[in-house]
């Protein structure tokens, strides 16, 4: 990420007074659904369009339908194509200079158009782009910026993609001679605690008639602020072409840069000619080296790291795909606290709010470019642009990514059709190499899915698909294996002892832990998913078999289960993932934490095996009886909750789950002991236990060489009485861009969460704000995501109050049939 230097008032239309900089433009946009003839001419009246503010995504704005032609893929929500226009008053004074427009991410298709005239087309919808809009102003006067977005050709995704302009858009003003917008690559080819070498590479443009001379000026500033290092290089820039600068700087004690300890450090870059500053840019960065080999695996500073990685996709649940820093910012903080150590951001780049707080945080990153190269997986997906525009879309993922120290791998692709073809055996080689040309000091994967799985299957007769999958291997510094090819690798590795592997996707909730434990070459695993997300629905859904609104097959699912038994064989779904028919399933039910970023039990058992440093946890298994029997789709896992309150159970037997890696486990009911079963990695961390149940007490503790060790509670609560708000944040910036993400739970009298209630709640709210999102975690649930009232599932939902650009008091009420209401105050302030 880079910024420069700008302070402005923003007011109805948009003026700027200032020389140069780069200043949000997500404010007063008018929108309309459908196509408007006419739209981006500058006299066309808008007026009657609706009010909108940036992040703007208008299919979670709609209802799921299960003729919705975005499918089952895409969750059941609207598309279309979608209008934005927004009026900007551009001053006089900066004739002379470069105005443009920086959109994160327009899904997709964007067409934009400056004061009537066409200026660019951008078809992906995931990478940032730049469009230059100083051949159409008018200074001195207002100026029309439109966007058509067209989302309406169906299928172009295979999960929840969202419509519109759903991340942050900027405006930049630049002088004649400028740093190119993420023209400054920081990079640290040596450090330790003594010091380090740091490199600052600069790309300047002269885009006046003549050469100039310039000076050059770098600082560097710790994490406190203090000034650690500088440089200065005079040089004579050219009028063709950009001219770079590289300075190398070295830091006494440097603060660096870990998953433990985050601390940012920054560089200014100054462009100065007689002593007086051109542009000034400003750049973190984190002091830190990375280093991967086959008898290291991947090193940050010198000490090797493990990726206990999770799968995440762009959305942000109740909010669709609309990037607001802060739902970003909580995502990670969750998974963090969740047990991950890293993410890999399938299948595409992601906002810059998210890259920053994985460098706040510490969280690692796996930064994902594609789904599909020139061979699609949908009629209109990205392999229709593939071939003119892979390249342009690589150097924006990289080039606005590099600085973020976070980042520690890129990844070219994932499961990409016919990789072993020719077309796989050009374009590998081609995307890796393309990176390096940008970025040498990360290594380069791809997610690889397709034969071969096992060692024991003979390889193909064709010598070219031979050729073409070497071709594609060696051109990657770490080898990614998605599922079964992860383990032929494992069994390879005595051919290539010097290929590092990562299982860049792997089945939920534990995905191969061991093998990447235990071969210092494999250095992590992604499961498949750290989080739900909207989409590719119902691929980890359960039901039971009784279900009316569901067909099961009574057969092996050869993928997940290998049991050839018939008599003991679970009944399996007949529509899988992400299939059309599966209506109202909108979500993919396959995440360790579930849509509105609750743990789900499962997690407890992933901590467990990572060792966490929990001793022990313990899950209740949903009850089955005859006739009735849980049926789990591919990417799911027999559903278990948090909860010892079962209703209509009474007497019967129910399943109880305790994890641990210590040898043994005790289960207590009541106080009594109901047994003291074998634990710990042999037995998959897990013990078992039937109880009868009753309402009262469980205790789970763990048991090493006699003696207990932690302890998990459940009890039995009682009937719903009350609303509870949490707001995870009770003050929040008046900026018309902070959130305040507001638990929604229904309890008991003593003030414990009901686990079976699903009321309708009612929201109303005054001050200064706005309701962004709400919903629930059930992905059958066909409420919108928009409007003032949700129901609770399993007791929980989610309400997501926005700011609003006046400080002031948010009130939240909260109300419901038969239970007590809540109102929570949320300040926000300038």
């Amino acid at each position: 990420m880079k910024t420069r230097l700008l302070i402005a008032a923003w007011v109805g239309v948009l003026t700027v007074t200032v020389s140069h900089g780069r200043e949000l433009l997500d404010f007063d946009w008018r929108f309309a659904l459908n196509d408007q003839a006419g739209a981006e001419q500058p006299g066309f009246d808008d007026t009657k369009w609706r009010a909108v503010d940036l992040p703007h995504d208008f299919s979670i704005e709609g209802k799921t339908d299960a003729k919705a032609p975005m499918g089952g893929g895409g969750g059941f929500f609207p598309a279309g194509i979608g209008w934005y226009r927004r009026h900007v008053n551009i001053p006089a004074a900066w004739v002379g200079r470069r105005v443009q427009v920086e959109f994160e991410g327009v899904y997709k298709n964007a067409e934009i158009y400056c004061n009537g005239q066409k200026l660019a087309f951008h078809p992906y919808g995931y990478t940032t782009f730049f469009v230059d809009l100083t051949p159409t102003l008018r200074y001195g006067a207002d100026n029309v910026l439109a966007v058509r977005v067209d989302n309406s050709q169906h299928k172009n995704s295979r999960w929840y993609s969202g419509s519109g302009i759903y991340r942050h858009v900027w405006l930049w003003v630049l002088n004649p001679v400028h740093v190119v917008p993420w023209g400054v690559f920081v990079s640290v080819p040596q450090a330790d605690a003594q010091s380090a070498t740091i490199e600052v590479q600069t790309e300047l443009l002269n885009e006046t008639s003549m050469a100039k001379s310039v000076t050059v000026q770098t600082e560097l500033f710790a994490p406190d602020g203090r000034s650690v290092g500088r440089a200065e290089t005079n040089c004579e820039l050219n009028v063709t072409g950009t001219n770079q600068v590289v300075q190398t700087i070295t830091v006494k004690s440097p603060s660096l840069w870990s998953p433990e300890k985050p601390q940012m450090s920054w560089a200014v870059t100054r462009v100065m000619v007689d002593g007086k500053a051109l542009d000034e840019v400003r750049t973190p960065f984190g002091v830190r080296t990375l280093a991967w080999s086959a008898e290291k695996g991947l090193t940050i500073n010198g000490t090797t790291y493990k990726l206990n990685g999770g799968c995440i996709h762009h959305d942000n649940g109740v909010l669709g795909a609309c990037a607001f820093d802060r739902a970003e910012e909580r995502k990670i903080e969750l998974l963090k606290a969740a047990g991950y150590n890293a993410i890999r951001t399938a299948h595409n780049p992601p906002s810059p709010a998210l890259l920053d707080a994985c460098d706040r945080l510490g969280m690692l990153v796996l930064n994902e470019a594609f789904d599909c190269w020139a061979i699609g997986k949908n009629r209109f997906d990205y392999s229709v642009f593939f071939k003119e525009w892979w390249e342009r879309d690589i150097d924006s993922m990289v080039c606005r990514d590099r600085n973020h120290p976070s980042v520690v791998m890129w990844s070219i692709g994932n499961e990409i059709p016919k990789i072993f073809t020719d077309m796989g055996g050009e374009y590998g080689p081609k995307l890796a190499g393309r990176i390096h040309a940008l970025d040498k000091t990360r290594p380069v994967t791809n997610g690889i899915l397709g034969w071969p799985v096992s060692k024991k299957e003979p390889k193909p007769d064709d010598a070219q698909a031979m050729k073409n999958a070497e071709a594609n291997w060696n051109s990657l510094d770490i080898v990614g294996a998605n599922y079964s090819q992860f383990g032929w690798h494992i069994e390879e590795h005595a051919d290539h002892p010097k290929r590092v592997l990562v299982s860049t996707e792997n089945w939920p909730p534990l995905g191969k832990w061991k093998e990447v434990r235990d071969n210092t070459f494999c250095v992590g695993d992604f499961v498949w998913t750290a989080q739900d997300y909207l989409g590719e629905s119902g691929i980890g859904r359960w039901f039971y078999e009784d279900d009316p609104t569901e067909l099961v097959k009574v057969e092996t699912n050869n993928i997940v289960a290998k049991n050839k038994d018939k008599k003991n064989t679970r009944p399996q779904p007949l529509y899988g993932a992400g299939d059309d028919r599966v209506f109202p399933w909108h979500g993919a039910c396959c995440g360790t934490l579930d849509l509105i970023g609750t743990e789900k039990a499962v997690n407890g058992l992933r901590r467990i095996a990572w060792g966490d440093g929990a001793e022990v946890a313990m899950a209740v298994r949903q009850p089955e009886e005859s006739g009735r029997r849980v049926v789990v789709s591919s990417w799911g896992w027999y559903p278990t909750w948090l909860s010892w309150t079962w209703p209509g159970w009474e007497s019967k037997s129910i399943q109880v789950e305790v994890y641990s890696r210590h040898s043994k486990t005790r289960l207590y009911q009541d106080g009594k002991l109901v047994g003291e079963e074998k634990a710990g990695e042999t037995k998959g961390f897990q013990s078992s236990y039937t109880v009868t149940y009753r309402p009262g007490t469980l205790r789970a503790v763990a048991v090493e060489n006699g003696r207990e060790i932690g302890e998990a509670i459940l009890s039995t609560v009682g009937e719903p009485v009350a609303i509870r708000l949490k707001p995870d944040r009770q003050t929040i910036h008046a900026d018309g861009q902070d959130l305040s993400f507001v638990m929604v739970e229904v309890v008991d009298r003593e003030g414990r969460l009901q686990p079976n209630a699903d009321q309708q709640i009612n929201f109303e709210l005054s001050g200064p704000g706005s309701i962004a999102g709400l919903g629930n975690a059930d992905m059958r649930c066909q409420d919108p995501y928009q409007g003032n009232r949700c129901r609770v599932y399993r007791g929980r939902g989610l309400l997501v109050i926005r700011s609003k650009r006046q400080p002031g008091e948010i009130t939240v009420k909260a109300t419901a049939d038969r239970l007590e209401p809540h109102t929570v105050t949320i300040q926000t302030r300038k």
